[in-house]
């Protein structure tokens, strides 16, 4: 199964990206060591959207607070970059796609990355997976 993470990043050609706590949506917490994921790095937070694909090296659940009724799920997971994006692909590219039940690859990445703006780590489909690594 292959992941997508939108996130803050750093410094974008990094050889590793540590993400710690993040929110999971949409099958997210389901990533393991091992798992193929695709770093967009958050426009809102000054990044390009998609810049990196890599592998996961480490990941751990985060004990859910008791202080905290509905809380989701997060995960803390280590990704050892193995491409950089070669071609761009941000918000504005993937906007026009908003029929949500059309089954494009690019409708599902609008839909779990832009239509809620937070940060957070999806699951995606084979479609997506082949979609994403056509940048590459």
């Amino acid at each position: 199964m292959a992941f997508a993470i939108k996130a803050e990043i750093g410094d974008p050609h990094a050889m590793m990206f540590v993400f710690a706590g993040q929110k999971t949506m949409y099958g997210g917490k389901r990533i393991a060591a091992g798992d193929v994921v695709f770093v967009f790095a958050s426009e809102s937070e000054g990044g390009q959207g998609l810049i990196a694909r890599g592998v996961v090296t480490s990941a751990e659940a985060v004990p859910k607070r008791s202080d905290i009724e509905r809380q989701t799920p997060r995960v803390s997971i280590l990704v050892e970059r193995t491409a950089l994006a070669r071609r761009a692909l941000g918000r504005g590219a993937l906007k026009p796609f908003a029929s949500w039940n059309d089954g494009r690859p690019e409708t599902e990445l609008n839909f779990k990355f832009y239509r809620q703006a937070t940060n957070k780590l999806v699951a995606i489909s084979d479609e997506a997976t082949a979609f994403l690594d056509a940048f590459f």
